[in-house]
C-alpha cells in the first residue's frame, strides 16, 4: 500500500518537471507547482474538447506542447461527443500499455501455477493494425498499434496472421480468423466479450454444434476487458462447455490503467506505478464548478468516483469519462462501474451501469437464464405516472413471462437505487418494461451503423431515445 502511495508521489514529481518544458505546462505555472494542491490550482478538469486546441499543435508537427518532443504514436478512437479523437503515446508511455498485459499474464502465471497457456497459440480480436500518419505521427487503433508493440517472442504464437487482421469489414474477417484458428492448437483468446462470444458462434457452426472445449482441448485462459463480463459470462462458459480461468483487464487509449491479478480477489489492481498520477472525483460533485479532487491517499472504498488522470503521454487533469469504486485499499483494487455519460436521469434518479447490470444478472441467475446483451432508456410520456424506463434485451433461452421477470429485475432496481425506488412509490414512473430483442438483433443494429467488431460496444444506458428508438426494428413482437 505504501509502495503505491510513494510511487503516485513519485511520478506526480516526475510528471510536473518535465511538463514544465511543454507548452502546456508554460500555460499553466508548472514553474509555481511544488504540491498537489498548486497542481489542483493550477490544472483544472478537462475532457478531449477542451484538449482539442493542443492536440492540433502536435498535428501541425510542432514540438514539446503536452510532452517533450512529439508523440510515437496517436491512438484513434471514436468519441461519442467529441468525433474522432486523436490521443497521444508517447515514448515515456508506450511501456505502460505493453508490460500492463504482459504482467497481467506473469501475475496470473505466478498465482495459479499455469504456464501451459503460453505454449500453444494466442489470439486477439482487435481492430486493424494499419496505419496512417496523421501530421507526420503513425496513427490507428490503440488495438492496431499494440500489434506493432509485441515482442518477437510471442508473435510466432500469435493469429490471426497479419493480413487477416487488417481486413477492416468485421464479419469477412472473422470468417478469416476462424479459416485460421480453427485447426490451430488455441490456449489464450482475448477479446471484447461479446466478440469473442460471435467467434465461438462461428466456430460451433463451422464444426458441426461442438463446443469449444473440443475444438481446442487446450484453450484455458480467456482475456476480456472493455465491458463488463458477468452478462456474457453465462452464455460464454456454455459455449466453451466447461469453465476456464478468465483475466480482466482495463486499456483504454489513454493508457492501461489497471488488471486482474487474483483469481481469488475481487477487482483490478490499479496500476499505481506506471506513468500514471490518478485524482478521483466523487461522482455526485463532479458537475460543481470547482469539485473535490482527491489524490490516491485520501480515496475510501464503496464509493463512485469519477477518473482523472495525469500522464507521460501529456495528459493533464484528463477525465477520462468513467466511474470507478475501490473494492480494496491494501492493495488498491478497483471495479469500473459505469461510463459518465451512460446514465438515465432523465427523472432524478441517477441510475447507473453497475445498478442496471446487477438487477438484469440478479433476476437472470434466478430463472436459469442467459443474456447476450441489453440497453436501457427512459420513455418518457405525458401525464402522471405513465412515463418508465425501457429495456431492451436479447435472451439466449426467453423467461416463461416477461412481465413476471420483468419485475424481478425492477425490485433488484428499486432495492440498489433508492431515487428509482421513490419515484415508483410516489407513481411518478410505472415499473420497467422489457422488450425482447430478436436472435442477433443487436449484432444487426451494430452493423447498421457500422460499429460491428473491433472495439465497439453497445452502451448500458442513454438519457436519450437515440439507440432505442434505432432498435424498435430489432423487437419481437410478443
Amino acid at each position: 500500500m505504501h509502495t503505491a502511495l510513494d510511487d503516485q508521489e513519485r511520478i506526480f514529481k516526475e510528471l510536473i518537471k518535465t511538463g514544465r518544458k511543454t507548452v502546456f505546462g508554460k500555460d499553466h505555472d508548472f514553474n509555481n507547482i511544488n504540491s498537489y494542491e498548486d497542481f489542483i490550482k493550477s490544472v483544472p478538469i478537462r475532457d478531449y474538447e477542451a484538449f482539442k486546441p493542443y492536440i492540433e499543435q502536435i498535428k501541425e508537427g510542432k514540438h514539446n506542447i503536452l510532452w517533450k518532443g512529439i508523440p510515437l504514436y496517436f491512438a484513434k478512437t471514436s468519441g461519442t461527443t467529441s468525433g474522432t479523437k486523436y490521443i497521444p503515446i508517447t515514448k515515456e508511455s508506450v511501456d505502460n500499455h505493453f508490460d500492463t498485459a504482459r504482467n497481467a499474464f506473469f501475475s496470473y502465471m505466478v498465482e495459479t501455477g499455469n504456464y501451459s497457456c503460453a505454449d500453444g497459440k494466442m489470439i486477439f480480436l482487435s481492430g486493424s493494425p494499419e496505419l496512417e500518419r496523421v501530421g507526420g505521427i503513425p496513427t490507428g487503433r490503440l488495438s492496431g498499434i499494440s500489434n506493432h508493440l509485441i515482442p518477437r517472442y510471442l508473435r510466432t504464437n500469435q493469429l490471426p496472421s497479419y493480413e487477416t487482421n487488417c481486413i477492416e469489414d468485421w464479419e469477412t474477417k472473422l470468417e478469416k480468423i476462424v479459416d485460421e484458428t480453427i485447426n490451430q492448437d488455441m490456449t489464450v483468446i482475448s477479446g471484447i466479450p461479446p466478440w469473442v462470444q460471435m467467434y465461438f458462434d462461428r466456430l460451433i457452426t463451422r464444426s458441426g454444434g461442438k463446443k469449444i472445449k473440443d475444438i481446442f482441448p487446450n484453450f484455458n485462459v480467456l482475456v476480456q476487458g472493455g465491458v463488463n463480463f458477468e452478462p456474457y459470462r453465462a452464455k460464454l462458459m456454455e459455449s466453451i462447455g466447461k469453465q476456464v480461468d478468465t483475466i480482466e483487464t482495463y486499456p483504454a487509449s489513454e493508457g492501461f490503467f489497471a488488471f486482474q491479478d487474483s483469481q481469488q480477489q475481487e477487482g483490478l489492481l490499479l496500476n499505481t506505478n506506471f506513468g500514471i498520477f490518478f485524482e478521483f472525483i466523487p461522482i455526485q460533485e463532479l458537475n460543481n464548478p470547482n469539485p473535490s479532487r482527491i489524490n490516491l491517499k485520501d480515496v475510501k472504498t464503496g464509493e463512485n468516483y469519477a477518473l482523472i488522470i495525469n500522464s507521460n503521454a501529456g495528459l493533464w487533469g484528463y477525465n477520462i469519462g468513467d466511474t470507478v469504486k475501490f473494492v480494496s485499499l491494501n492493495p488498491y483494487r478497483i471495479v469500473v462501474t459505469g461510463r459518465i455519460k451512460h446514465f438515465i436521469s432523465a427523472f432524478g434518479e441517477h441510475v447507473i451501469g453497475e445498478e442496471v447490470e446487477y438487477s438484469l444478472m440478479k433476476a437472470a441467475e434466478k430463472e436459469g437464464l442467459k443474456i447476450t446483451e441489453f440497453t436501457v432508456a427512459p420513455m418518457v410520456e405525458q401525464g402522471e405516472g405513465k412515463s418508465y424506463h425501457e429495456w431492451f434485451v436479447e435472451f439466449e433461452n426467453t423467461p416463461q413471462s416477461i412481465k413476471d421477470f420483468s419485475i424481478l429485475v425492477d425490485n433488484n432496481l428499486r432495492e440498489r437505487n433508492i431515487y428509482y425506488d421513490d419515484l415508483i412509490n410516489g407513481h411518478i414512473l410505472q415499473t420497467l418494461k422489457i422488450r425482447t430483442v430478436r436472435k442477433n438483433g443487436f449484432i444487426d443494429y451494430m452493423k447498421s451503423i457500422g460499429k460491428l467488431g473491433g472495439q465497439n460496444k453497445v452502451p448500458r444506458l442513454s438519457n436519450d431515445r437515440g439507440i432505442a428508438d434505432e432498435l424498435k426494428k430489432y423487437v419481437q413482437e410478443a
